[in-house]
Parts: structure tokens; sequence; C-alpha cells
């Protein structure tokens, strides 16, 4: 059996993305939502701003508590996937794997100098933007599907290999660097596609084509991350979380094998190193 993760999914873009998924992900796929806090109160909101859900579509999704930030909090739910959707189901079914992992935890503090960097803030940047999604990689590469899983082909909604992908940024590309700026951001997104790759890397040797990692840049997209650039950015350049979510799902059940490894963006196109 297949299952799908979303963290976080409190609000923004995760939030889209959980609602994008229970409403196109067949219904026999799990789709296990975090948030910090407030578990009963993000799946009644997710719910409730999915109307039409069918009951088998509305019962797997699976809001658990997790702190991105805190690794005990990491294993406590990494534990809890594997006693609800690999124990009792290894036991029955030999295909139990992760088939699309979106993990997105991100803040933003736009240095335009050198002289404009915090330590502490710069510091939270790294912890949040690369230190955490390295920590969710830790705890769930394993879930996703071995050499000799078998892939399920009736789900015409899920990628065809299972895709781990972590939200980058086009800012972290040292190559497509021209303006500066933004050091910790940059510095973090550049990090994470470097997670990326040598994810992917352990991924070929475990999964074979069965198994993917990529990057993702969603656009600006309008959560409080980006407030700030709301007002200076073209209306037609500014989306919304459900824009960016649908078109990000689009990318990665279009993605092949010569897609692995790498960063993309909402349009399905490349963003070089």
């Amino acid at each position: 059996m297949a299952w799908a993760l979303v963290t976080p999914a409190s609000r923004g873009i995760g939030f889209a993305l959980t609602r994008h998924l229970l409403r196109t992900l067949p219904a026999s796929v799990p789709v296990v939502a975090t948030a910090r806090s407030d578990v009963a109160g993000v799946r009644e909101k997710l719910l409730a701003s999915s109307p039409g859900l069918s009951e088998s579509r509305s019962s797997r999704l699976d809001v658990q508590e997790c702190d991105v930030l805190f690794e005990p909090s990491i294993c406590r739910l990494a534990r809890y996937c594997q006693e609800r959707y690999h124990d009792k189901r290894q036991r029955q079914e030999k295909n139990a794997h992760l088939r699309m992992g979106f993990v997105i935890p991100g803040m933003l503090i736009p240095e335009r100098a050198p002289d404009k960097i915090e330590y502490e803030r710069a510091l939270q940047t790294l912890k949040l933007n690369l230190l955490a999604p390295m920590m969710l990689v830790k705890h769930f590469a394993s879930f996703l599907p071995r050499k000799s899983t078998p892939m399920v082909s009736e789900e015409g909604t899920l990628p065809r290999p299972a895709v781990l992908a972590l939200m980058s940024a086009r800012v972290g590309s040292i190559g497509d660097n021209r303006l500066g700026g933004w050091y910790s951001y940059r510095a973090s997104k550049a990090g994470v596609n470097q997670v990326v790759k040598s994810t992917d890397i352990f991924l070929q040797m475990q999964s074979g084509h069965k198994a993917m990692c990529v990057g993702l840049h969603p656009g600006t997209v309008k959560t409080d991350l980006s407030r700030e650039f709301w007002d200076s950015t073209p209306p037609e350049r500014l989306f919304s979380p459900e824009f960016s979510a649908q078109r990000l799902i689009d990318v990665v059940n279009g993605l092949e094998e010569s897609s692995r490894g790498k960063c993309w963006d909402w349009k399905g196109e490349e963003i070089p190193p």
C-alpha cells in the first residue's frame, strides 16, 4: 500500500498540498500531514476547506504532531508511520511504501548586505530551511520503496517512481545568483539542493528506478514567508498556495528517470545548481 506525507501542513503551501492530495489521490492512499500543535484543529480546517470529500477520502487524512526543529519529534513521527503503515501492513502485503513525500519547512530573512546578517536569525533560518529537511530525510528515506518492492500501478494520479520532494528556491542556485543578498536564505536553499543530490544518489543504490529525490521551487506564493514582497511582485507572478500546490504536484507526477536529483520550478523547468 502506498501512502503520502506532507510536513508541515498546518498552513500555506503545505496546507494546500494536503487538500489537493486528498481530492486527487485514490481513496486507498492515506495522507499523513503534520502540525506542530493543535492537530485536531488542523485536521478540522483541512476537511472544512475541502467540501465534497467522500467519507473514504476524509477518513484517510492522518494528521500527526511534529516539530520539525526537534529531532526526537521527527523520530516519533517516523516510528508512528513505521507502526501504522509498514509493520502491520507488511504482514499482509509486500508493497507498503512512501510514494509521495513533500518536505517543506521554510522561513525567509532577506538580508540585503553582509552587515545585515544577524547570527541568531541566520542560525534559525539554517535550522528550519536546511537541518529540518535533512533530519526528515534521515528518518523517512527508508520508507521509500526498495528495488524489490512491487509497485502497484492502480493509481494514475501517483508518480510512477516514488518521489521525495524537498522545498528549494530559485535563489538557491549559485549559477543563477546575479543579485546577491538574502545570505542565509540563499545559503540554506543551496544546501537543500546538495541534500537533494546526495539523497538521490543514496536512493539510486537503495531503490534503483523506483524512487528519486528532487528539489522544488514553488514560485512567489502568497504566504506569510513572502508577505514583505506581495506589493512589489507583479500580480501575474504572485501565486495562490492552491495554484502553486497543483503545479508542483503536476511537476512531481511528470518526473522521469532523467529528472532525478535536480531542482524543478513550478513550470517543470530545471533550475541550474
